[in-house]
């Protein structure tokens, strides 16, 4: 029964998200933007691609509509071509690289000319250069003062598959330009944040038959083990505080929900019923939304933590079997086919715990894994879709969507 259970859970979490839904916001609401270019000692390949990186960022945000002519200047100065005067805003910048790589940027006012802000940032590694773009766009947007778009700056962590009962944690930019290996050998799967400050994240590792939770420090490598169970053991969750966590296992075969202290010092069993009860996430102050098999299939549904009384969420269809929260917020991923062999389509959707209101986010294919940004603006997935994989992002303010090509076959994410 652990195996089934397990090879269950691992299912239907290995495919996410869609960036086929193309809902366009009102053009009037975004800022018309130029980027020029006068970067120096930089080889081609890299002058591309952190140019389409600044698009894909300017897009995301929804706060602006980019120029996508890739314009070059030989000098880095204040003055505006002609070309430019129909635009809102002209961004020009210019990289240079040793140790590491600089940037030095200048946002202009293509109406009159006003250089509304310079800066430069430099990073050590030019590995991470991503970071350097994100941080870019992040700072003019706070400049015009849009609302924040902050998590382009944050990491994703993700297991992948390497070969039969092996996987790797990687950490990577929201763009999968640059990646990173922090843990290989073995089968470690389910890296979840453990702070917002991204300093930390709790994974499952296997030794033998037995999994045992472990907690790993990116910056200075130090790892402490957590618990250890027969069966399953995930971190699904972590409270805003980061003092306590959800954790699903099944130390008698079932599958419940438990909630215990960071160091797992202290244990409290959340969930007692004979079925699956999987994935618990955080709502407001004392409850949880989880996956559970008592209708017969896979639905949401939400109880406090120190309550015995649960109610159903969600109320359309008949396998809802991935979830994720914010406050009052909940994102599912839903079974909209029924097929007995090949692949079946899975959607996203969008509903809340205060009222009944649900909301599609995606049209078609396989989208899966959904998790929301720190802020609760935009949602990751996961999208499987005519043979492709792709890493998707919805900005549920703008409408704004991407996808990124995913190489890999990913076990589980998160940001």
């Amino acid at each position: 029964m652990k195996y089934i259970l397990m090879a269950l859970l691992v299912t239907i979490n290995i495919f996410a998200v869609d960036a086929t839904l193309k809902i366009k916001k009102d053009v009037e609401q975004r800022a018309k933007i130029s980027l020029v270019d006068s970067s120096q000692g930089i080889s081609a390949s890299l002058s591309k691609k952190f140019f389409s990186i600044l698009l894909s960022d300017l897009k995301i945000s929804g706060h602006f509509i980019a120029d996508k002519n890739h314009y070059k200047e030989s000098s880095y100065n204040a003055t505006i071509a002609p070309q430019f005067k129909s635009k809102e805003y002209i961004l020009k910048y210019r990289l240079s690289q040793g140790s590491g790589i600089k940037i030095d940027i200048a946002l202009i006012s293509a109406k009159d000319g006003r250089t509304l802000a310079t800066k430069d940032y430099r990073i050590s590694s030019a590995s991470k250069y991503p970071f350097l773009a994100h941080k870019v766009i992040n700072s003019i947007n706070d400049t015009l003062q849009y609302p924040d778009i902050s998590w382009i700056n944050r990491y994703v962590v993700f297991s992948r598959y390497t070969t039969a009962k092996r996987s790797e944690i990687v950490l990577a930019d929201y763009t999968m330009n640059f990646k990173k290996i922090v843990i290989r050998g073995g089968l470690n799967l389910f890296p979840k944040w453990a702070d917002k400050n991204q300093r930390s994240f709790y994974y499952t590792a296997f030794s033998g038959d037995r999994p045992t939770l472990y907690k790993l420090n990116i910056y200075n490598g130090s790892k402490s083990r957590i618990v250890s169970s027969q069966g399953m053991l995930i971190c699904s969750d972590v409270n805003p505080s980061g003092s306590k966590i959800l954790v699903t296992m099944a130390p008698n075969a079932q599958p419940d929900i438990y909630e215990m202290s960071a160091n797992g010092g202290s244990q409290k069993r959340v969930t007692n019923f004979s079925g699956i009860d999987v994935s618990g996430k955080y709502i407001g102050a004392g409850a949880i939304a989880f996956i559970s098999n008592r209708m017969g299939y896979p639905n949401v549904y939400k109880k406090s933590i120190n309550s015995s009384a649960i109610s159903q969420v969600v109320f359309r269809g008949r396998n809802n079997n991935a979830v994720d929260t914010h406050k009052n917020k909940i994102v599912y991923a839903s079974r909209e086919s029924h097929k007995r062999y090949g692949q079946n389509s899975f959607n996203l959707y969008l509903t809340h715990t205060n009222d009944s209101s649900t909301r599609p986010l995606t049209s078609r294919g396989v989208n899966q894994f959904p998790r929301f940004s720190i802020d609760g603006s935009t949602i990751l997935y996961i999208k499987q879709y005519q043979n492709r994989s792709s890493i998707g992002y919805i900005n549920l303010r703008s409408n704004q969507n991407l996808l990124f090509p995913l190489g890999e076959k990913v076990q589980s994410i998160d940001w």
